[in-house]
């Protein structure tokens, strides 16, 4: 069964910095994608980053501040947060797929406050 569970989210002032974890089930290997997406009220989920094997990506809105990376040993995906700005302030999400299907977190809640 694949879990996925994000912790590390909180306030923080503009300028600071988070690390968002993403502890997922054994099942996904350093060869399966994982994701950190965002949303807030009202608005459609966003992709902000993703990590497969050791290649990464980001949106242009968080490149250069944010940075993806995962640590297979502990079935973790991490999402450094820094520089960040009130408009980062959202629920963020991870998720993978797994043959077709689509593993969605609870989320976390970032608030950064000018």
């Amino acid at each position: 069964q694949v879990q996925l569970v994000e912790s590390g989210g909180g306030l923080v002032l503009a300028g600071g910095s988070l690390r968002l974890s993403c502890a997922h089930s054994g099942v996904i290997s350093r060869s399966t994608g994982v994701g950190w997406y965002r949303q807030t009220p009202g608005q459609q989920r966003e992709w902000v980053a993703n990590i497969i094997l050791n290649y990464t990506n980001y949106a242009s809105s968080v490149k250069g501040r944010f940075a993806i990376s995962r640590d297979n040993a502990k079935d973790t995906v991490y999402l450094q947060m820094n520089s960040l700005k009130p408009e980062d302030t959202a629920v963020y999400y991870c998720r993978t797929n797994l043959l077709g299907n689509d593993y969605w977190g609870q989320g976390t809640q970032v608030i950064v406050s000018s």
